[in-house]
């Protein structure tokens, strides 16, 4: 089995969405089976906080993981970026409480790593990453669901639908074998609608909001055009989705379907992959 690291460090700064904090990242060269992982630099004994399914804390507008002294918020674009350019390890050295938003996308997080450029690494075989999904899974909240069903490629499925008319009811399948995650997933940024800022304010959330680093949208229309994509929106969604999936440390080939999902149904669906993981790597 063959992983891939960093062929060397790179680093970004910027703000945190919801602490509206300015930080760094320093992205480094992990050796081989270590994963992604967070190290809090700015903090007693440098923490380290592991990039998994089990250190899922918080998941509100975000996904926040925490360690045994320390925690991390607003992984899952970076962790979507790593994942997706292949980089199954790297240690990621953060000075703050919060991965900076950047442009809101994953776009400046892979073409980091795009130039610093990977390397192989000769591995073990990981029991739970040849996991082979045999019946669907599915997690749902009111009309909202995620789900896993079996496939032979990986595919991410989403839907989403809002009353704003710029955004209404988008569909989009992503297959990471027919398009680079560099290309079709990575350049769609966050987005929120205005009628929710002021409440999410006064809850001390999204902080770092700017019309620089989220698309916004009021029923008028989007307030900061033009889109990279016609259907942004839901391509972020995809973007969220395959960071929070990336906890499990590979994705499971799978169908994966979702929609007018959050980030609390993501890891909801990735818990309950990991458990049919361990579940059969028992049976065997």
């Amino acid at each position: 089995m063959t992983q891939r690291t960093l062929k060397s460090e790179f680093e970004l700064s910027g703000i945190g969405l919801h602490s509206g904090e300015q930080t760094r990242v320093r992205v480094l060269p992990a050796g081989v089976g270590e994963g992604r992982y967070f190290v809090r630099i700015d903090l007693p004994g440098a923490p380290i906080i592991p990039a998994k399914i089990e250190a899922v804390c918080q998941t509100a507008l975000s996904t926040e993981l925490a360690g045994i002294d320390g925690q991390i918020r607003t992984v899952e674009h970076l962790l979507a970026a790593l994942a997706g350019m292949g980089a199954d390890n790297a240690r990621i050295e953060v000075d703050g409480p919060e991965v900076p938003l950047l442009d809101g996308s994953a776009l400046v997080w892979v073409e980091a790593i795009a130039r610093t450029g990977l390397v192989p690494q000769e591995s073990k075989q990981d029991p739970t990453s040849s996991f082979v999904l045999e019946q669907p899974i599915w997690v749902r909240h009111g009309d909202a669901f995620a789900a896993a069903l079996p496939s032979a490629e990986t595919r991410f499925s989403y839907g989403i639908d809002f009353e704003e008319q710029a955004i209404g009811n988008q569909w989009y399948s992503w297959s990471p074998e027919a398009e680079s995650f560099a290309s079709a997933i990575a350049p769609a940024r966050t987005f929120g609608l205005a009628r929710q800022v002021d409440q999410l304010r006064q809850a001390g959330l999204i902080k770092g909001g700017t019309l620089e680093n989220a698309l916004v949208c009021d029923r008028s229309g989007w307030l900061n055009p033009p889109l990279r994509f016609a259907n942004e929106p839901v391509r972020h969604k995809i973007l969220d989705l395959a960071g929070d999936l990336s906890l499990l440390g590979t994705w499971p080939k799978a169908h994966y379907l979702a929609y007018k999902a959050s980030h609390n149904l993501h890891v909801q669906l990735a818990q309950a992959l990991k458990s049919e993981a361990l579940a059969a790597l028992d049976k065997s």
